[in-house]
C-alpha cells in the first residue's frame, strides 16, 4: 500500500502567488513561477521535497509568461511579458539572456527533442530559432527568424527518426547492394548512427493557420482552421496531426510525403462555456479534457468512442466539486485530476483479465483522494514517476508517493496508516495504539522495548512502556536505512556502517572500502546483522558481543550472480548462517531468482520462481505428486527467516494473477526443501514476518472505521503444520518443526524420534494433517491409532481398495475435515464419481449437478434423483419435481410425492400426459371407486387390461370383447377368456388363443370333444402341450395319423415311428424318414430301410442304410443304374477301386451327398469330379471344389488346383494379380501338405516359390509403370534375362510391355528389333 507525502515548497517569500510550474523531464527539479505586487515576477527551482535551490532564483519587474526545460540538461527556457528570455542553468544559477528580438509578451518556448534547438515566439509574430550546444549553452545569435505578423499561439517539433541500421545495411552490402556500398564509402553520405533529431516543426497562429518549418528553417502554409489553434497534437502512430481550436473543434489531418495535409475527421468536444479546459493528450490515442465540470470527458480516437469519469462521494469526494486540471502519467497509467475543494483525485487504468491491453475499452479505478486545500489549477507528473507538482493557487506541493513502511520484530508490530501515523501493536500483550510522529516516516523498525522511526533526515526512538510511548532520543542522521538490535542503532553513511545509542551518540564504526562500496541495506536477526552494498558486496557481523565483530569475509555477489544490477533486499537467519537475496537486473527490472548465499560453505544458490525449479547446488526431493501448487511465472517480493529457527524461509512471491507464501525450509546438507505454498488469505496486505508457529500480515485498511477507533494492522495465520497447536509449548513446537522437517527429507525413523514422547492427541491430529499435504499414508495411520481415531483408521482401511492413491489420501482428507483438500485430491486423480459423491455429502449441490453434467455422466440421473430426494425433504417440492423428472423417476417419485395433494397431482397428471403417471392415476381414482374417470385415465394409459375388467366387473361384456379384439392385448384376452371360460367355452379358447394361452385352450378343448381345434392350437404350442395331444388321439383312438404328426413335431420320433408301423401309415413314414441322419438310432434307420426296401423304394432304403454305415458290397452291383450318390458311395465303399466311370453327371446330388456323408475320401472324389467339369465359368463350382478339398484335408491337391487357376488367368486373361494370388495360396496350402515322397515335395515347393518371385517382379513393373515409365522398362529388360521365365511368365506377355511403350513414345525403329 502507497500513500503520498506532500512537501510544501520552501518558498522564499510567502506572499508569491505561484501561476506557473513544470518538472524537468529527467531530473527531480521543479520549476515554478510566481508573481509579487511588491517585486514583480519570480522563477525558482526546487528539489524533490521542496527544498528550495538559493543559487536559481531569477526576479524581473516583468511577469514571466513560459518555461521550458531543455530536454536533458538541466537549463530551463524563461520568457517574460516583455519579451525578455533567459536561459537558468542548475544548479550553478548561471543566467543566459537571449539577444533581444522579441518585444513583446513571449508566447512560445520550445526545444527540438534533442535540445540542439529552441523556438522562442512573441505575440507580435516574430519567431526566432536559435541553436545550443551539446552542453546546453547557447551557440551565438539566433540561427534565423521569422515575422508571421499575427500572434503565435502554439508550437511542436517533429519527432526523432530512427538512423541507419548497420547491421541490415552490411548484409546488403554483403549481397551486392550498390546504394549500401556507398553508405560505407567516403564518397556517399555518411552513416546516420542511432536516432536522428527533428528539426522541422509546426507553428501555429491567431488567425487558425499553421505553418510548417522545415530543417532549413524555410516555412509554409501547411494547412488553415476556423478559429484561434489551443493546442497542436503530433500522432506519431498514424503520422497525423490533430489540431483544437479554441472553441474546441477537433480536427485530424494526414500529412503526405510532399508536405501536405488531407483532413480525414472533425467533430466537436463538449465541454463547459466560459471555462479554461485543460486538454491532456496520450500515447494510445486518448483525448481527456477538464473544463471545470464535474466529470472528465475521454475521446478514444483510435476506437472513435468517448465516455466520462465521475467522482464517487463514497470515497470521500463531495457533491458539486468541480474538476480544474489534469495530468496523466503514462508510466503508473494513473490519470490525476485537481478539484476545486483541495483535492486530487487519482483514476487507475485497469486491464480485464484475459484481454490483452487495447483490445478491449480500458476500465479506470478511481482511488481515496489526497487533500492539499485550497483550489488546485495545476497538476503535473515528475520525472520519476513517484512525484506530483499541485498549485494550490496559495502554494506548491509536492507530492512523493511512498510505500507504508511496516515492520515486525520480537511480537511487535508496527504498520504506518499515514505519512506521521503509525499502528502498534504487541501481541504478547494483545494491546493495539497509535504512534503520532513529528516527522513524515519513511521507515520504522521496532523491538520489544522500542519504536524506531525515520526520514532520511532525521532519526526519532520510542520506548514502549504500557499502552504508552516516550520519546528517549531524536538526532539528526541522513541515513535511509537502519536497523536496531537491542540498545544500539545501526545507520549508514558512505563506506561504513555507524553503531549508534538512542541519543545518536557513535560508538563504533564498521568501515567498508572503496572496492566494496557504501552501505545501503541493513538487517538484524537474532544476534547478526548482514550489510549489503550498492557495489553489490555482502558482509555478516556478530553483535553478541560488546562490539561487533565480523562474521565472514565480505563476499562480491557480482562475482556469483550474472546479469546482477543492485542489491534489492538482503536477510540473514538465526545463527548466521545463511543469507538470502533479492536483486535487480542491470536493465533495472526485478530479478524473478531468491539467491542463498552459504556462509560456511562460501556458496551461492538459488531458485528461480519463473522456472519453478531451484539451482542444481540446491536439492530437490522429486515429489511431483505431492506438490499442488506450480511455482512457475512467478516473483518474489519479499522474504523472511524466522527469528528463532534458522531452517525455516518463508518468501512472498508475485505470479500473474494472485499472491502466495512460500515457505522453505533450508541447511547446509538438504538445501532448499519445499514446506508449503498457499494463496495471500483475503484482506491482507502484504506478508509481513514469519515466526513460527504464525505468518504475519499487514491489513488493508477499512475505510468503515470511525476516526476513534484504532485500527487492527496486523494480523496473523497459523502455518499450515500448526493449525491447532498455535498455543503449544516449546517442547511441542521444535518437535512438529523436527517431525516436518524430517518427514520432508524423507527419513522416517528421525521423525518418529522426534514425536514419540508427545502425547497430545491435538498434535497427532496435526500431523495427520500434515499427511494429506505430504502424502504419507504411512504416517498417517500411525496418526490415527495415536489418535484413538477408530473411525477414520477404518474409512482409510477400506479406502485402499480404490487405485489411486490420491483417493485414498482424499477420505484421510474428509475424516480430518479438510474438505477443500479432498475436493483438490479428487479433481487431481479426476475421481468424478468420488468427487460427485463428495459434493452430494457435503451438500454442494451445485457442485455435484456440474460435476455429474461435465465429467460423470454416468452417474447423472443418480444425481438429479438425489437432489431431487434431497428438495423434497427441504419441502422445495416445485423444484423436485423437475429433477425427478430429469432423473426418469417422475413416473413413481411425483405422485407419490404429491398423493397427499390431489389437486395439484391432478394438474400434474393432465400436464405430463404419460401412459405411466395416466395409469398410476387411474388406479387411485378407481379405488376412490370413481370407475368412470377411471376408464378415461386407464384408456389414455392405453391399459386394455384395466379396461376389460372393470368392463367385466360392470357387466358390459360385449364392450370388454370389442376391446380385447380390436386390440389384441393378450393380457386382456387372457383376463376375458377366464371371464368366458364358466359358460362360453369357444369364446374362451378363442380368446385363450389370442392372448397365446394355447395350454388353457387345449385343456378346454379336451375337456369339451373339440378335437378339430385341438390339432391346430397343439401345432401352436410347445412340445409339452404337442405331447399331451397326441397322447390324447392316441387314447381316443382316432385321427392317429394326427397323433403321429404332433409325436413327429414335438420331437418323439421314435414313438411317431412305432405309432406309424403299427398303423402302416406309409405317408407319415416318407415325411419321418426325411429328418432320419447319420446321429440317428442305427437300428431304427435300418428298419427304416427294410419298410422302405419292401415297398420298392430303394433309394430312400438305401440313404438309410448309408446313414446307418451298413451298406454291403453286394449292393453295387444292384444300385449302380439307380442313383449317382449310390455309385459314389460303393465307389468309397471300395478303397482299391479309382473308376469314376460310375458318376452319372448329377451333379448336384453328388455335392449334396458328399455334404451329407463327411467323409474325407467321398470330398477328395467329388472335387476330382468337379474338376472335369468346366469349373472356369462357373464360381459355385470353383468354391465347391476348394472346399471339398479342404474338408478332404488334401492340401497337395488343392495346392495343384490353385496352381491350375493360376494359368488359367495368365493364358486366358494375362491378369498376373489374380494368377500371384493364386500361387500365394497353392504355397501355403503345400507348405501345410505332408511330404510321404522322399523330397519331391520340396522340389515342388520351391519350383512354386520361383514362379511366385518371378510374376511378383513382373506385376512391380507394369504397376510402376505410371510412376516411373523408364524405371520399368529397365526392370523389365532385366527380367527377360532370367532363366526359365517362361513357364512363370510369358516371354510374349514381357515383350508385348516392351512394344506399348516403345510404342507410346514413337520409337519404332526398337519396336521392329523384336520382331527380328
Amino acid at each position: 500500500m502507497a500513500v503520498y507525502f506532500d512537501h510544501r515548497i520552501e518558498a522564499p517569500d510567502s506572499s508569491d502567488v505561484p501561476f506557473q510550474l513544470t518538472w524537468h523531464s529527467s531530473l527531480p527539479i521543479l520549476a515554478v513561477a510566481s508573481s509579487s505586487p511588491a517585486t514583480g515576477g519570480k522563477v525558482d527551482l526546487y528539489l524533490q521535497q521542496g527544498e528550495h535551490v538559493e543559487s536559481c532564483h531569477v526576479v524581473r519587474p516583468h511577469q514571466p509568461t513560459g518555461l521550458r526545460w531543455h530536454p536533458t540538461k538541466p537549463v530551463l527556457a524563461v520568457g517574460w511579458d516583455n519579451g525578455e528570455v533567459v536561459l537558468l542553468t542548475h544548479p550553478s544559477g548561471d543566467q543566459t539572456v537571449l539577444p533581444g528580438v522579441h518585444t513583446t509578451i513571449i508566447k512560445l518556448l520550445e526545444w527540438s527533442s534533442f535540445g540542439s534547438r529552441l523556438v522562442t515566439g512573441d505575440e507580435s509574430g516574430a519567431l526566432a530559432v536559435w541553436k545550443v550546444d551539446a552542453r546546453g549553452r547557447l551557440h551565438g545569435n539566433h540561427l534565423v527568424k521569422h515575422e508571421f505578423k499575427k500572434p503565435l499561439t502554439c508550437c511542436i517539433f517533429r519527432p526523432s527518426t530512427p538512423g541507419d541500421d548497420v547491421a541490415m545495411l552490411a548484409r546488403a552490402s554483403v549481397r551486392g547492394d550498390e546504394r549500401a556500398l556507398d553508405k560505407f564509402s567516403w564518397k556517399g553520405a555518411p552513416l546516420k548512427m542511432g536516432p536522428q533529431e527533428g528539426l522541422g516543426f509546426f507553428i501555429c497562429t491567431a488567425d487558425g493557420k499553421v505553418h510548417s518549418v522545415d530543417e532549413y528553417c524555410k516555412t509554409s502554409v501547411l494547412l488553415s482552421v476556423e478559429g484561434s489553434i489551443k493546442k497542436l497534437l503530433y500522432l506519431e502512430k498514424t503520422e497525423a496531426l490533430a489540431v483544437i481550436t479554441e472553441n474546441l473543434m477537433l480536427s485530424q489531418y494526414a500529412l503526405g510525403p510532399e508536405g501536405g495535409a488531407q483532413e480525414i475527421m472533425r467533430g466537436k468536444l463538449s465541454s463547459k462555456s466560459g471555462q479554461n479546459v485543460d486538454v491532456v493528450w496520450t500515447e494510445d490515442g486518448l483525448l481527456i479534457t477538464a473544463s471545470g465540470e464535474q466529470v472528465i470527458r475521454l475521446w478514444d480516437l483510435e476506437r472513435d468512442d468517448n465516455y466520462v469519469l465521475s467522482l464517487d462521494e463514497t470515497l470521500g469526494y463531495e457533491r458539486g466539486e468541480m474538476i480544474n486540471c489534469l495530468s496523466y502519467c503514462a508510466g503508473k497509467e494513473i490519470l490525476a485530476a485537481g478539484t476545486t475543494n483541495g483535492r486530487i483525485a487519482m483514476w487507475r487504468m485497469v486491464v480485464q483479465s484475459g484481454s490483452s491491453r487495447g483490445d478491449t475499452k480500458p476500465l479506470w479505478k478511481l482511488q481515496t483522494p489526497t487533500e492539499i486545500g485550497g483550489n488546485v489549477t495545476q497538476l503535473q507528473w515528475g520525472s520519476n514517476l513517484n512525484l506530483l507538482a499541485a498549485n494550490n493557487s496559495n502554494t506548491v506541493l509536492i507530492l512523493c508517493e511512498h510505500v507504508m513502511s511496516a515492520h515486525f520484530s520480537q511480537q511487535v508490530a508496527a504498520v504506518q496508516l499515514s505519512p506521521t501515523q503509525l499502528n502498534i501493536t504487541q501481541f504478547h500483550t494483545g494491546l493495539h495504539f497509535s504512534l503520532q510522529s513529528d516527522i513524515h516516516v519513511r521507515g520504522v523498525c521496532v523491538t520489544k522495548d522500542s519504536v524506531t522511526v525515520w526520514n532520511g533526515k532525521q532519526v526519532t526512538v520510542y520506548e514502549l512502556s504500557g499502552t504508552s510511548l516516550r520519546n528517549t532520543g531524536s538526532f539528526p542522521c541522513d541515513s535511509h536505512v537502519v536497523a536496531v538490535h537491542g540498545e544500539n542503532l545501526y545507520t549508514v553513511e558512505p563506506n561504513r556502517v555507524q553503531i549508534r545509542t538512542p541519543q545518536g551518540t557513535v560508538k563504533q564504526l564498521l568501515t567498508f572500502s572503496k572496492a566494496e562500496g557504501n552501505p545501503v541495506l541493513l538487517n538484524v536477526c537474532q544476534s547478526y546483522l548482514v550489510v549489503g552494498t550498492d557495489m553489490a558486496n555482502i558482509r555478516v557481523f556478530d553483535l553478541s558481543r560488546r562490539d561487533a565483530k565480523a562474521h565472514c569475509s565480505t563476499k562480491n555477489l557480482a562475482d556469483q550472480i550474472p546479469n546482477l544490477g543492485a542489491l534489492r533486499s538482503v536477510k540473514c537467519n538465526a545463527n548466521g548462517s545463511q543469507v538470502s537475496i533479492l536483486i535487480s537486473q542491470v536493465n533495472g527490472r526485478p530479478d524473478h531468482k531468491v539467491y542463498f548465499y552459504d556462509v560456511e560453505m562460501d556458496t551461492v544458490t538459488h531458485f528461480d520462481f519463473f522456472t519453478g525449479r531451484p539451482s542444481s547446488g540446491i536439492s530437490q526431493q522429486e515429489e511431483s505428486e505431492k506438490q499442488q501448487w506450480s511455482l512457475s511465472g512467478r516473483s518474489p517480493v519479499s522474504h523472511f527467516w524466522d527469528e528463532s529457527e534458522p531452517r525455516v524461509f518463508v518468501c512472498e512471491t508475485v505470479p500473474v494473477s494472485s499472491e502466495s507464501i512460500l515457505n522453505s525450509s533450508l541447511d547446509m546438507e538438504h538445501g532448499l526443501l519445499l514446506q508449503d505454498c498457499s494463496p495471500r488469505p483475503p484482506g491482507m496486505q502484504a506478508l509481513l514476518a514469519l515466526d513460527v508457529p504464525y505468518y504475519y500480515y499487514s491489513c488493508k485498511v477499512r475505510t468503515e472505521r470511525t476516526p476513534s477507533q484504532v485500527p487492527h494492522m496486523v494480523s496473523r495465520k497459523a502455518l499450515r503444520d500448526f493449525v491447532g497447536l498455535e498455543n503449544c509449548e516449546k517442547a511441542t513446537r521444535d518437535a512438529m518443526l523436527n517431525f516436518s522437517f524430517y518427514l520432508t527429507i524423507g527419513d522416517m525413523d528421525e521423525a518418529f524420534k522426534s514425536i514419540k514422547l508427545i502425547k497430545s492427541k491435538a498434535v497427532w491430529e496435526n500431523m495427520a494433517r500434515m499427511c494429506v499435504k505430504t502424502r504419507r499414508l504411512d504416517v498417517a495411520r500411525v496418526c490415527l491409532g495415536n489418535m484413538g481415531n477408530a473411525r477414520a483408521a477404518k474409512a482409510l482401511k477400506e479406502a485402499e481398495a480404490e487405485p489411486e492413491p490420491e483417493t485414498q489420501v482424499a477420505m484421510l482428507a474428509i475424516q480430518l475435515g479438510m474438505l477443500e483438500d479432498a475436493e483438490n485430491l479428487y479433481k487431481s486423480c479426476q475421481r468424478y464419481d468420488l468427487l460427485n459423491n463428495f459434493y452430494q455429502a457435503s451438500g454442494k449441490w451445485q457442485q455435484a449437478l456440474e460435476t455429474a453434467e461435465v465429467h460423470d455422466r454416468i452417474h447423472l440421473r443418480a444425481t438429479y434423483y438425489s437432489y431431487a430426494k434431497y428438495l423434497e425433504s427441504m419441502g422445495d417440492k416445485t423444484l423436485a419435481l423437475t429433477y425427478y423428472e430429469k432423473s426418469d423417476t417422475h413416473r413413481v417419485e411425483v405422485p407419490r410425492m404429491l398423493q397427499d395433494d390431489t389437486s395439484s397431482l391432478e394438474i400434474y397428471v393432465n400436464k405430463m400426459k404419460d401412459k405411466s403417471i395416466y395409469k398410476w392415476w387411474a388406479q387411485y381414482l378407481e379405488s376412490q371407486a370413481d370407475l368412470d374417470s377411471a376408464l378415461h385415465f386407464y384408456e389414455c394409459a392405453q391399459d386394455y387390461l384395466s379396461l376389460v375388467r372393470i368392463y367385466c366387473y360392470r357387466g358390459d361384456i360385449q364392450k370388454a370383447s370389442e376391446i380385447a379384439n380390436n386390440t389384441g392385448d393378450r393380457a386382456a384376452s387372457y383376463h376375458l377368456a377366464r371371464h368366458y371360460e364358466g359358460h362360453d367355452i369357444k369364446q374362451a379358447v378363442h380368446f385363450y388363443t389370442r392372448a397365446q394361452a394355447y395350454n388353457n385352450a387345449i385343456r378346454l378343448c379336451k375337456e369339451n370333444g373339440l378335437d378339430d381345434q385341438l390339432m391346430n392350437l397343439a401345432l401352436l404350442s410347445n412340445p409339452e402341450d404337442m405331447m399331451e395331444a397326441a397322447c390324447y388321439y392316441e387314447e381316443k383312438g382316432s385321427h392317429l395319423d394326427r397323433a403321429v404328426a404332433l409325436y413327429h413335431k414335438a420331437g418323439y420320433v421314435s414313438r411317431a415311428l412305432e405309432l406309424a408301423f403299427a398303423t402302416q401309415q406309409f405317408g407319415a413314414l416318407e415325411m419321418i424318414a426325411e429328418d432320419l441322419n447319420e446321429s440317428s438310432d442305427p437300428a431304427l434307420l435300418a428298419r427304416c430301410s427294410d419298410f422302405f426296401s419292401t415297398h420298392s423304394k430303394y433309394e430312400k432304403s438305401v440313404e438309410l442304410l448309408v446313414a446307418a454305415k451298413k451298406v454291403p458290397l453286394r449292393h453295387s452291383i444292384t444300385c449302380l443304374p439307380v442313383n449317382p450318390f449310390i455309385c459314389l458311395t460303393l465307389s468309397c465303399s471300395n478303397r482299391d477301386s479309382k473308376n469314376s466311370n460310375y458318376f452319372s453327371g448329377d451333379t448336384e446330388k453328388i455335392v449334396f451327398f458328399a455334404n451329407v456323408s463327411r467323409q474325407k475320401d467321398l470330398f477328395i472324389l467329388a472335387a476330382n469330379y468337379l474338376q472335369s467339369l468346366d469349373w472356369r465359368k462357373d464360381p459355385d463350382i470353383l468354391k465347391t471344389i476348394i472346399g471339398f478339398y479342404t474338408k478332404g484335408r488334401a492340401p497337395d491337391l488343392l495346392a495343384g488346383f490353385y496352381e491350375a487357376c493360376a494359368q488359367v488367368e495368365i493364358d486366358d486373361y494375362q491378369n498376373y494379380e489374380k494368377a500371384l494370388d493364386a500361387l500365394t495360396e497353392a504355397s501355403k496350402c503345400l507348405s501345410k501338405a505332408k511330404d510321404a515322397s522322399s523330397g519331391q515335395l520340396e522340389v515342388r515347393l520351391a519350383d512354386l516359390q520361383h514362379k511366385i518371385t518371378l510374376i511378383r517382379k513382373f506385376v512391380h513393373i507394369r504397376s510402376l509403370y505410371s510412376e516411373d515409365a523408364g524405371e520399368a522398362v529397365q526392370l523389365c529388360e532385366a527380367l527377360l534375362e532370367e532363366p526359365e521365365l517362361d513357364p512363370a511368365v510369358r516371354i510374349g506377355d514381357a515383350f508385348g510391355f516392351l512394344i506399348e511403350h516403345h510404342c507410346q513414345q514413337g520409337n519404332f525403329q526398337l519396336v521392329t528389333v523384336f520382331f527380328f
